[in-house]
């Protein structure tokens, strides 16, 4: 697993840590069952503090991404891969997937890139992604149309 910070990135560096998971989940970069690197680990190799690490898992696991078992280690969860088709769980999920929406609306009105062609790159990076995890089409949540 590669994780890499960035000091420029507004993120706080425990953000930063849980996003790059997450992409390496969504990319099948991790999968179910693998073990992450101890918090005192992956902090002496990005040369931070472990407890910045801990605060990062600590919210993966609250999350159910991943588990910490006892005198083994830390891994990924079989509920990180699994998607809930519960409607009243995907508005929550998109509910807190909001604010970054909006960052990345407001970015690219500040980049004058049409919304049309956002949503075009937000289409092809899913697909990207989809491919990377050797996902079938089939695979991919339903799309419905802006």
């Amino acid at each position: 697993m590669h994780i890499f910070i960035q000091p420029s990135d507004d993120a706080p560096i425990y953000r930063q840590i849980i996003r790059q998971i997450l992409g390496s989940l969504a990319a099948g970069r991790l999968t179910p069952g693998e073990r992450l690197p101890s918090q005192r680990e992956l902090g002496q190799r990005l040369v931070i503090s472990p407890l910045t690490v801990k605060k990062a898992y600590e919210e993966l696991e609250r999350e159910g991404v991943i588990e910490t078992r006892r005198g083994q280690g830390t891994f990924v969860t079989e509920r990180a891969m699994a998607r809930s088709t519960d409607e009243s769980d995907l508005a929550t999920r998109l509910d807190e997937l909001k604010p970054l929406i909006q960052r990345l609306l407001g970015s690219a009105w500040a980049a004058r890139v049409p919304t049309d062609a956002l949503l075009d790159a937000v289409r092809n990076e899913a697909d990207r992604l989809a491919a990377e995890r050797g996902d079938s089409p089939d695979s991919e949540p339903e799309r419905s149309t802006p």
